[in-house]
């Protein structure tokens, strides 16, 4: 295993030193993805890569473009750096840091997998999105004709880059709130395994949420819709899988 960090950014200049702190002591390479953030932010980013040259490195995008749009730019720059594994999280410090050697260590004994956080909330998580996010769980068991995904939006995963480098190069994977749902169960279908570790997230430290409730829900309605049909093509190879 060749590992990395990918950690996607738009306007979290309160919270990424604080995450890059908490990760620092992994030794893991660290790539920083601006998603065409404000000068402030540009500013904290540069300063922070500035500092810790030894392991992290940035690129910025020229505009805003979604946070899918970012992990697929830090997955393909991940790619063709040589890295074997890319681990994505969250710029605002939602996600558990200390569960990164779980995490490594299941990816280590299972090479090929994806390994995907499975959210463990606290009182932080705000009601509406905790319960919507049934909704999404619900289509993607559809979606996927199986029980495997138990939560496919936690944004605290690693992933095998043959795979999903094959999978980015054949198929456009949605740009934004819709990446995370969409390229798991796509991965699904290409008979990469998901593993799922629980994993604490607390949200978050600086209150900034990117998430807009009506284009995103949205595309992630239409995504829902686009996978249910790729689902019908692909269900008698998806039902042979039981059988296995």
């Amino acid at each position: 295993m060749k590992p990395c960090i990918i950690i996607p950014v738009y306007n979290h200049e309160h919270a990424i030193a604080s995450v890059l702190a908490a990760l620092k002591g992994y030794g893991v390479p660290c790539l920083l993805i601006d998603d065409g953030s404000s000068a402030a932010c540009q500013a904290a980013l540069s300063q922070l890569a500035a500092q810790e040259a030894s392991w992290v490195q940035l690129r910025r995008l020229p505009q805003n473009q979604g946070k899918g749009a970012a992990v697929i730019a830090g997955l393909n720059w991940a790619h063709a750096l040589g890295f074997s594994h890319a681990l994505q999280i969250d710029a605002d410090g939602q996600h558990n840091t200390q569960d990164l050697p779980l995490f490594f260590a299941a990816a280590q004994a299972q090479p090929a997998a994806v390994i995907s956080g499975q959210p463990v909330y606290d009182a932080s998580v705000p009601k509406l999105r905790l319960y919507s996010r049934y909704l999404t769980h619900v289509w993607v068991w559809i979606n996927t004709l199986s029980l495997t995904i138990q939560d496919s939006m936690c944004g605290f995963r690693i992933y095998p880059l043959q795979a999903t480098q094959a999978l980015l190069q054949r198929v456009q994977i949605g740009r934004r709130m819709d990446f995370d749902t969409e390229i798991l169960v796509r991965l699904c279908w290409d008979g990469v395994a998901i593993r799922q570790i629980p994993t604490a997230v607390h949200y978050p430290i600086d209150g900034v949420s990117h998430f807009d409730a009506f284009k995103d829900n949205v595309l992630i309605s239409y995504m829902h819709t686009k996978l249910f049909f790729g689902m019908l093509i692909r269900s008698p190879r998806l039902i042979s899988r039981w059988f296995i």
